[in-house]
């Protein structure tokens, strides 16, 4: 099992539509196959410049990869990562 989490900073405020919008548009990257335990997340902790995050698993390094590649996630990047995201954290992890 693959946990991916991606931890980033918006460029547009806390309550505007563009956060809405973009908060929606990840949201339903938990529809691409092999993508299991999707969450949005809210950064609550004053310890670090992030505010939000993604969270999701993958059964194996093929599930992951085939999300990676699927034309919706690749949409998503172009059309919302690029354009909103000042800052980001990636990590991937599986169990020890």
């Amino acid at each position: 099992m693959i946990h991916h989490s991606v931890i980033l900073k918006l460029k547009y405020p806390k309550g505007s539509s563009e956060e809405s919008r973009f908060i929606e548009a990840a949201a339903k990257l938990s529809e691409i196959p092999g993508v299991q335990n999707f969450k949005v997340l809210k950064q609550v902790s004053p310890k670090n410049q992030f505010d939000y995050g993604l969270s999701m698993d993958f059964n194996n390094q093929e599930a992951y990869d085939a999300y990676s590649a699927h034309a919706d996630h690749v949409a998503f990047i172009e059309q919302f990562w690029l354009e909103y995201v000042t800052d980001f954290l990636e990590i991937d992890y599986v169990a020890y």
